[in-house]
């Protein structure tokens, strides 16, 4: 089990509403994520023009990639009793985002509250209080996970400019 994340909390999260994991396929939290944070597109050739979150929404190559993020959150979840699975999943998706598509990694941070934003908008009747801390665990250790692997493969943080984001953070926990 990983720090901080018991069987307990694997159990809250999968108690999260059944049709979460489709609700968040369509794009819903990655079109906000773009939208409140535009700085993120750069990082995606195919869609870094875009500006009309109605666009976004309709764009495949979106769907595509939202499709890819809740994918592998949803691996972590079913396998938080694998602490080597998890690390493994994460370490993938962290040295992927490093060294192919020079991502900073806050935008982790900052995807993953925008997904808890999402889902607590959406689904509060089904989203209790406990269930939300479980997530904002997850986040934490999402994020931990990832700027590990980016640190293992010698990430140096970019100069800041212009496109670097805000250093505010979607209200949605740790």
């Amino acid at each position: 089990m990983q720090p901080g994340v018991h069987m307990g909390h694997q159990e809250e999260m999968r108690q999260s509403p059944k049709d979460l994991g489709d609700f968040l396929s369509r794009r819903p939290a990655v079109c906000r994520f773009f939208v409140n944070f535009p700085s993120a597109k750069q990082y995606f050739s195919q869609f870094k023009h875009m500006e009309e979150p109605l666009e976004m929404e309709r764009s495949p190559q979106l769907r595509k990639h939202a499709c890819r993020v809740m994918g592998a959150l949803n691996t972590v979840v079913e396998n938080l009793h694998d602490p080597e699975k998890v690390s493994s999943v994460l370490a993938l998706v962290g040295k992927a985002h490093a060294l192919k598509h020079k991502v900073e990694p806050v935008y982790f941070k900052i995807l993953s509250g925008v997904i808890l934003e999402v889902i607590a908008e959406e689904f509060a009747n089904d989203f209790p209080p406990e269930t939300q801390r479980a997530w904002a665990k997850l986040r934490g250790l999402i994020y931990s996970h990832v700027t590990a692997a980016y640190k293992e493969v010698g990430w140096v943080q970019q100069v800041p400019n212009a496109t670097t984001p805000p250093a505010t953070l979607p209200s949605s926990g740790p």
